[in-house]
C-alpha cells in the first residue's frame, strides 16, 4: 500500500471551559516525515529530510540547484524505490558531482540537509528579467496563495511555495521551504517548462533565508514574495544578484527590500 503523506495519531485533547478543564482521546492526521535517500550513480549524496510526496522532483531539482544537472538531458534514468526510501539517479556519461573545493552548509530550513552550492562560483548569474509585475496583482495572489493548501489548513505541518506566472501556475507543499523550491525545480525541468522561471514569481508562506534566494537565482526566477521576513543574508544576496525581494506582504501592505523596478505601483 503506497505510504500517506500524514499518520494517524490518538492523542489528549484538553479544552477549558467556565474554569474546568475537559480531556478527550481523539485521532488526529500529522504530516510525515521521511529521510529520502538521492544516491547517484550508485554513491548516497545526501538523505532529504521531507514530506512522503514529489520524491523524483524533489531529487531533481536538488541536483538542479546543486549544480549537478542542467536539464534532463543529464539523466539518463530515474527512479523511485518506496522500500528504499531513495530515489536512485543515473547521471549520462561525462556528468558527475564534483564537491571538492565546494562550500558545504547546513541549510537553515526545516528538514535540515547539506548543500553543496558556493555563491561565488558561475553556477549564481545576475538577474536581467524585465518582467514586471503590478503591486495589487502581488497583493491579490499573496491573499489566494494563503488558502491554497488543503494540506495545511486540515492537517498543518507544512510549508507552501507558489510558482506563478501570469499564464501559469504551481503549488507545492512540504515540511522545509527549501525542499519545496526543489520541488519547483524537479518539477519544472521534468515538464519541460523550466524556460518559464525567467517570467515568474516565488510565493513563499514563511522566512525567506539565503539559501532560498540562493536557489531562485538558480533558476533564474527574479521576484521572491514572502509573507515573513527575509534574513539579513538574504537581502544581500538579492541585492548582488539583482532579485526582486519583498517581505511581509500581508493585507494592502508589503516592504520591497530589493528591485522595486519590478514592482508597478499604479
Amino acid at each position: 500500500m503506497t505510504q500517506s503523506i500524514f499518520e494517524e495519531f490518538e492523542v489528549l485533547e484538553i479544552t477549558r471551559e467556565d474554569r474546568q478543564s475537559f480531556c478527550a482521546q481523539v485521532c488526529v492526521n500529522v504530516v510525515a516525515e521521511i529521510s529520502l535517500k538521492l544516491i547517484v550513480n550508485g554513491d548516497e549524496l545526501a538523505s532529504l529530510l521531507c514530506m512522503n510526496q514529489h520524491h523524483k522532483p524533489l531529487a531533481l531539482g536538488f541536483l538542479f540547484n546543486e549544480g549537478v544537472i542542467q536539464s534532463m538531458d543529464d539523466i539518463s534514468g530515474i527512479v523511485y524505490s518506496q522500500g528504499l526510501q531513495a530515489v536512485n539517479v543515473d547521471l549520462k556519461p561525462g556528468i558527475a558531482v564534483h564537491r571538492s573545493g565546494q562550500i558545504r552548509s547546513i541549510t537553515s530550513g526545516c528538514g535540515q540537509c547539506i548543500s553543496y552550492v558556493n555563491p561565488q562560483n558561475n553556477l549564481l548569474q545576475y538577474n536581467e528579467s524585465t518582467q514586471i509585475f503590478k503591486f495589487e496583482e502581488i497583493l491579490d495572489m499573496m491573499k489566494r496563495f494563503m488558502h491554497q493548501s488543503d494540506l495545511f489548513r486540515d492537517v498543518g505541518g507544512v510549508h507552501s511555495v507558489l510558482f506563478y506566472t501570469p499564464e501559469f501556475e504551481l503549488l507545492v507543499e512540504d515540511i522545509g521551504r527549501h525542499n519545496c523550491v526543489d520541488k519547483v525545480a524537479g518539477l519544472l525541468l521534468q515538464n519541460q517548462n523550466m524556460e518559464r522561471a525567467a517570467t515568474g514569481c516565488l510565493f513563499i508562506s514563511g522566512r525567506v533565508s539565503s539559501e532560498i534566494v540562493t536557489k531562485a537565482i538558480r533558476l533564474g526566477i527574479p521576484v521572491i514574495v514572502s509573507r515573513s521576513t527575509p534574513t539579513s543574508a538574504a537581502i544581500r544576496f538579492a541585492q548582488e544578484y539583482g532579485i526582486t525581494l519583498m517581505g511581509y506582504v500581508r493585507g494592502e501592505k508589503a516592504t520591497i527590500y530589493t528591485g522595486q523596478q519590478r514592482v508597478r505601483l499604479l
